[in-house]
């Protein structure tokens, strides 16, 4: 397939974007997956976009669920993409799996119904937006979005192509959270008056000199929207989370866990705080941009208060009547007795998941909302947004979670997005 072909939608709706559509070609979203169109027996084709830690991780189990097979794998660095095909292979003992290092030429076959996105934060949107257009279904890594503007266009997209959507936060579908959440929404720990949301500390780095990229990495295409800077090895692979440029530092990479938890335990799924402030410490040396420690407050409508800190893991709902604190793979409660409540009828039953991956596979089925939603997703990550904003201007913020915006506060609301390099755009 030639590049002109496979970037035949981006260049159509660039070309609306900049006011231009008399000369783009229409781009029509094909609904791969619609009731009817692929039979109940057959499998979903997946094609598996960023093919890092996270990414060989989501594919490995889609290839352990017999429902699916996956055809292609997409990686601006090429022993990735290699190292992904090679395992897609050995899984299937053929030599089938295609390779890319553009995603939009991935996203131009007809025969892929879905896609799993695990490339560093800054991609997110463009990407899943574009997979929208073409009609694919989506799996997506937290932390969502880059910026609260960009998980407004996203949600917006999903709903406007109709496509099943799920955010990589899988603690959503560990019983230990499930349980929590359903404890305190059922009233075991009486009124809530607090959340903690602990998250561990930032990193500072050390001054690295820029360099050639390695053999086989598009520098080029890897920062994509974001400035284009010479190749340095820390804003590569892991460390990308530390530069605003691509991330938010620990407060949305793990923020985005935590304060998802919190979110489902107060029912705040598709809401959230009024209001916010905090402070937070900046690296002193090295290059690394992002806060290393922080502590901020969130306010919500009710009175409940919500402090995210670190060092520590998890999330802890404090009550009127005892507390519960939830972890990976570990909780607590307060009084212990909690541990061994049993749920009645009449008490709060969440959605129980099959796994993360089975019930984003589950639902492209049956065309329901999985566990973690979009703009449940987009939701929790706001959190996150919501505290580097605060930290980053120093005072407290009001924020409206109807409109999505800061109150009478045009200095805080030029954070909500940031411009993207051409020829990329939102």
């Amino acid at each position: 397939m030639s590049r002109k072909i496979s970037r035949r939608r981006f260049i159509a709706a660039a070309a609306r974007a900049t006011g231009m559509a008399a000369l783009a070609m229409p781009v029509i979203a094909k609904d791969l997956y619609a009731p009817g169109r692929v039979a109940a027996n057959d499998r979903i084709t997946i094609g598996c976009i960023g093919l890092g830690g996270m990414g060989m991780g989501n594919m490995s189990v889609l290839l352990g669920i017999p429902q699916t097979r996956v055809l292609a794998t997409c990686d601006v660095y090429e022993p990735h993409r290699e190292r992904a095909k090679n395992r897609v292979d050995d899984t299937y003992g053929n030599q089938d799996c295609k390779t890319y290092n553009d995603f939009r030429e991935l996203l131009d076959r007809d025969d892929i119904h879905a896609v799993l996105i695990a490339t560093p934060d800054h991609w997110h949107t463009r990407i899943a937006i574009s997979a929208c257009e073409a009609g694919k279904d989506i799996y997506c890594q937290k932390p969502l979005t880059l910026t609260i503007s960009e998980g407004k266009a996203l949600v917006k997209a999903v709903r406007k192509y109709g496509r099943v959507f799920q955010v990589g936060s899988q603690q959503r579908s560990e019983s230990n959270f499930r349980f929590a959440c359903e404890l305190v929404r059922s009233g075991r720990i009486g009124k809530v008056h607090t959340v903690k949301v602990f998250l561990p500390n930032g990193s500072d780095g050390p001054w690295e000199p820029d360099s050639d990229p390695p053999e086989g990495l598009d520098w080029d295409l890897y920062l994509g929207p974001a400035p284009k800077v010479p190749y340095n090895r820390r804003r590569f692979l892991w460390d990308f989370r530390w530069f605003f440029d691509y991330s938010g530092g620990q407060m949305t990479d793990w923020g985005a866990h935590h304060f998802d938890i919190a979110q489902w335990g107060l029912g705040r799924d598709l809401s959230g705080p009024v209001s916010v402030e905090g402070t937070g410490t900046l690296p002193r040396d090295g290059m690394f941009e992002t806060y290393t420690s922080f502590n901020c407050t969130y306010y919500y409508e009710d009175g409940i208060k919500m402090i995210a800190t670190n060092p520590e893991h998890g999330t802890r709902f404090e009550g009127s009547d005892g507390w519960v604190h939830v972890w990976r793979g570990g909780m607590e409660t307060e009084p212990k007795s909690l541990m061994h409540e049993t749920l009645g009828p009449n008490d709060v039953h969440l959605y129980e998941s099959p796994g993360h991956e089975q019930d984003w596979i589950n639902c492209i089925r049956t065309r329901k909302k999985p566990i973690c939603d979009v703009e449940i997703g987009h939701r929790s990550v706001t959190c996150a947004h919501l505290g580097n904003i605060a930290m980053r201007l120093g005072r407290k913020l009001q924020w409206d979670p109807i409109r999505e915006e800061f109150v009478n506060d045009p200095e805080a609301n030029r954070w909500l997005s940031r411009p993207y390099r051409a020829p990329w755009y939102l």
